[in-house]
């Protein structure tokens, strides 16, 4: 499985995902600054899962036509500290994430 960490997030949680599971960050990718949009479309060319704090992403884009699942997180903040727990639940969710689907994850 490969997830794409949206740039908002910390690069330290690349190192939390399971073994089975490559994590490109949007920075390494060299995709920063991309609206979400088109983000996605091209993401979804290379990923199964774009991991994001975007809350707007789902109301902002038609879901139905992207080839990968989404996985919201929701925090009080996105420094690593905040999200690291969250990892546990992340791996959880993307063993039966589907294309398309949004999933919130939450601290």
């Amino acid at each position: 499985m490969r997830v794409l960490l949206d740039e908002n997030l910390p690069h330290k949680l690349r190192q939390l995902f399971g073994d089975n599971i490559e994590v490109v960050t949007v920075g390494y990718r060299g995709w920063r600054g991309k609206e979400n949009g088109e983000l996605l479309r091209i993401a979804a060319t290379e990923f199964d899962a774009l991991i994001t704090m975007d809350s707007g992403i789902p109301n902002q884009q038609n879901l139905d036509e992207i080839n990968m699942g989404i996985i919201l997180l929701e925090a009080e903040s996105n420094r690593f500290e905040e999200l690291a727990p969250l990892v546990a639940q992340v791996n959880v969710v993307l063993k039966t994430l589907k294309n398309g689907q949004v999933v919130r994850v939450k601290s």
